[in-house]
């Protein structure tokens, strides 16, 4: 089965995507990437699972996975099941695989979104792991599923109460506050006039809000007073 799809898989190479992509994750071997557009890809798997169910529920069995793309497509077949129990406990079992930002954000199961508390509760714990992108996944389903009908303030203070080394995680805590200065700013605003994120996370929130186009030239200008400078003899590369 792994065999034929990976013959399906580079059916739809593309060469000149592949070098794209190994450029936006240089933690992934070029080796690893096949390189397929996500459009194409996604219809493919949709249709796979559609046709080929329990073939594709034969696949998530087979972990780990050797390229990228097959990684993806284990997330994405998990996206096409309707049952909230199985969706749930395929992707915890999927999670402590994921080795890479792209994967990562790429993977939001539809049906989370109606089972709200029960997924919560389940972030809560991701928050908390020693895993890179078992922390991002966490954030990042706050960022797209819980700054709008199922916000609360706590989840800006849980987020910025987490503290990492890692520019995967401090990246997407960034993504967070910039996306929830756009859509909760008069919560979201306390969290940077208090400096309570690390001072790069800080400026990042800061540059990315400042860079949307969903945030006032006003706010824009108040944010830009805000930036913090780093402490000498402090260097953040990232």
């Amino acid at each position: 089965m792994i065999n034929e799809i990976r013959k399906d898989l580079f059916k739809m190479q593309d060469l000149k995507y592949r070098e794209f992509t190994a450029k936006l994750i240089p933690n992934v071997e070029k080796e690893r990437i096949i390189g397929i557009r996500t459009p194409i890809f996604r219809k493919y798997v949709k249709d796979f699972f559609k046709k080929n169910t329990e073939k594709a529920m034969d696949f998530l069995e087979n972990l780990p996975h050797h390229y990228f793309e097959e990684n993806n497509m284990h997330s994405f077949i998990i996206e096409n099941i309707n049952d909230f129990e199985l969706t749930m406990e395929y992707t915890e079992k999927f999670l402590p695989y994921i080795d890479n930002w792209a994967t990562c954000d790429s993977f939001s199961p539809k049906i989370f979104k109606k089972h709200s508390d029960e997924v919560y509760s389940k972030i809560l714990t991701w928050l908390n792991s020693d895993d890179t992108y078992v922390v991002r996944y966490g954030i990042g389903l706050l960022l797209s599923n819980y700054l709008d009908e199922n916000f609360k303030i706590e989840h800006l203070e849980i987020v910025s109460g987490i503290k990492s080394d890692e520019y995967y995680v401090n990246m997407m805590i960034a993504w967070y506050f910039a996306t929830a200065l756009a859509k909760q700013y008069e919560s979201a605003i306390k969290i940077i006039e208090e400096n309570k994120l690390d001072i790069w996370t800080h400026n990042k929130s800061i540059q990315k809000s400042v860079e949307s186009r969903r945030i006032s030239n006003e706010i824009k200008e108040y944010l830009r007073t805000l930036r913090r400078k780093m402490e000498s003899g402090i260097k953040r590369d990232f």
